[in-house]
């Protein structure tokens, strides 16, 4: 099979998730390629997202592993499937780069989703009009076609929070993200509003984090952390700089950022007094 030099998050979690699998039923890598009939190289390149599976091997795999719960090998079926398969977001292929691509991919598989900003609206939460002004300011070269085409990609992307089983998503805001001026007043002004009615959505839970909190001084920056359908599946934990995006997979990260999420939690505005916070800040925008 085809070495993958460049894996999707998808084929990372699949890996991973088989790694783990492996280990637990105490078996070495010479014990997987004996259940195989391979060499001990492709388990490791299979462990390591550089090759693919095949789905007659996947299911040697689970056999090896006892893996017997058929609610759980249908989820890693479909995971193997969904390694290899394109979603919506390759439609954008030639205006969005792999890195934003491979983000879009594992958010649209998370079922649950804590994000804390410190100085944009989320992604997610972000209308049309706010997301083409943060384009020009943050690529002032990009064409209009391709400031059109993120502003699509937002679209695409807000749908996971009104799909079937919709994304439960939990956001923490700096309250100083409500009076950075992107874009004129007017579409502040349309964005927070639409900030106000999406804090109402059942599945999104969004609080401020006052300006004056001591917790400010713990806010390293923007981060994600993404958990799954299978509870057998670990957290996986997002951060980006300007030129680069990095993700945390081991659980000794992740917890890192779970924990100072939960005291950022603790810290925040509840969701009642965190729309007066944005409902100040509109009012401070208009003036008397």
């Amino acid at each position: 099979m085809a070495t993958n030099n460049n894996p999707t998050i998808r084929q990372r979690r699949l890996a991973r998730r088989l790694r783990e699998l492996r280990t637990t039923a105490g078996m070495t890598h010479a014990d997987a390629a004996e259940a195989l009939g391979s060499a001990e190289s492709k388990v490791g390149r299979i462990e390591n997202a550089l090759s693919g599976v095949r789905l007659p091997d996947l299911r040697a795999l689970l056999d090896a592993y006892g893996v017997t719960n058929p609610a759980e090998r249908s989820e890693i079926e479909q995971l193997s499937r969904d390694a290899k398969q394109k979603g919506w977001w390759s439609r954008y292929a030639n205006v969005v780069d792999s890195a934003y691509a491979a983000f879009v991919a594992v958010e649209w598989d998370a079922s649950e989703l804590y994000n804390v900003q410190t100085h944009l609206i989320p992604g997610l939460l972000q209308t049309p009009e706010y997301t083409k002004a943060v384009m020009e300011l943050q690529v002032p070269d990009f064409t209009p076609e391709a400031v059109e085409a993120q502003v699509n990609v937002r679209r695409e992307r807000r749908k996971i929070l009104t799909r079937d089983n919709p994304l439960q998503l939990w956001v923490i805001l700096a309250e100083s993200v409500l009076y950075h001026r992107v874009g004129s007043r007017n579409v502040l002004k349309a964005q927070l509003e639409s900030l106000i009615e999406d804090s109402r959505l059942p599945n999104v839970q969004l609080q401020v984090l006052p300006r004056e909190d001591p917790m400010n001084a713990c806010l390293f920056g923007p981060f994600v952390i993404m958990s799954f359908p299978n509870a057998a599946e670990t957290d996986i934990m997002y951060t980006e700089a300007l030129t680069s995006a990095l993700y945390y997979e081991e659980d000794s990260d992740v917890e890192t950022y779970t924990t100072l999420f939960r005291r950022l939690n603790m810290a925040a505005a509840n969701v009642t007094q965190s729309r007066a916070l944005i409902t100040n800040a509109i009012k401070e925008m208009v003036g008397p």
